[in-house]
């Protein structure tokens, strides 16, 4: 399938592609002034996402929707960070921020918009971006839309706890993956801390990201996703009050948020209080002087993960909220 749009070379190595709006596509309406920039997950990468485009659809003529695509895209999660993610994201925004600056003969005034909106671990993106250590170092922006932000950590101990333990177990001790799961934690976590080996391949029969996603993965990415205390683990349900205040609630002022969750996430266990979690979260948003979007925050009744198979009307109801989150950085 052919979609319609224009791709941005934002570093010399890296891309994002905007979708087509079609219904300006043709009119006389001016460039649009304001970005909502899509980033995707583990092993996501340009139009692997198909509600990117859909929204595109249904924007207000001053905004476009670009997908990022990160040196962390497809295979490359392996070995990366979210901290290089957030890296990337800064020349991103950067450049779009630029691409949409008023002239100097221009009448335009304001300043152009950019909103980032994660999927899955691209939530730990966008969230980074705002928090992490280098965000005096880069662009501002306008708002963060989570949508599907779980818990990396959480999601691998339900999904071992169902998945039968790898070859050579001993049947007797081991009834399913999690003593594998322990024990490669265990291995990456001494590699990252104590041996200085953070960009070391995990060793093979340790490697269980490995053994389910197919790429070797470093010791530092495997600490950071499975590790409590992880350097991608803002998500948990079990974080205490301090862990969120570092997160959520140091998004500071000005910011504002949306936080979204599918009802049928296939990557939230059981045992998590969806609707419940993400007040938590909202609360220590709204303590840290962010601004929570509460009409779009919220549980999508019928949401899978990724909503790639999701039928029309839930899909729809997600691009109902981005686009009303949209009109409100906007001030509409």
């Amino acid at each position: 399938m052919a979609y319609p749009g224009t791709l941005h070379r934002y570093t010399r190595r890296l891309v994002a592609f905007e979708h087509t709006n079609p219904t300006t596509a043709n009119s006389q309406q001016p460039p649009p002034r304001h970005t909502l920039l899509c980033i995707g997950g583990l092993t996501d990468g340009l139009l692997t996402n198909t509600y990117p485009s859909k929204i595109a659809a249904h924007l207000p003529p001053t905004w476009r929707v670009a997908e990022v695509l990160l040196s962390s895209s497809y295979s490359g999660w392996a070995t990366g960070s979210i901290a290089r993610d957030a890296r990337e994201l800064g020349e991103c925004v950067k450049y779009f921020r630029n691409l949409s600056s008023p002239s100097q003969n221009s009448d335009q005034q304001e300043e152009a918009k950019i909103v980032l909106l994660g999927c899955s671990t691209g939530c730990q993106d966008a969230l980074e971006y705002v928090i992490g250590a280098e965000r005096s170092q880069r662009p501002a922006v306008n708002g963060i839309i989570l949508q599907a932000g779980v818990s990396d950590r959480e999601a691998w101990y339900d999904i071992a706890s169902r998945m039968p333990p790898p070859p050579g177990s001993n049947p007797s001790s081991e009834t399913n993956m999690i003593p594998a799961l322990e024990a490669a934690i265990a291995t990456a976590t001494k590699m990252v801390k104590e041996e200085g080996k953070p960009d070391d391949i995990m060793p093979k029969d340790l490697d269980v990201v490995r053994n389910v996603m197919g790429e070797p993965t470093t010791a530092y990415r495997t600490w950071s996703l499975l590790a409590k205390g992880g350097d991608d683990d803002f998500f948990s349900s079990d974080l205490d009050d301090d862990a969120l205040k570092g997160t959520f609630g140091a998004i500071g002022e000005g910011v504002r948020v949306g936080l979204v969750w599918g009802s049928e996430d296939e990557y939230v266990p059981k045992f998590v209080e969806k609707e419940k979690v993400l007040a938590r979260w909202g609360g220590f948003v709204r303590d840290g002087g962010g601004v929570l979007d509460e009409e779009v925050s919220g549980v999508i009744k019928g949401a899978s993960h990724t909503l790639n198979k999701d039928p029309e009307e839930v899909v729809g109801e997600l691009i109902r909220r981005v686009v009303g989150f949209l009109k409100g950085v906007e001030g509409v």
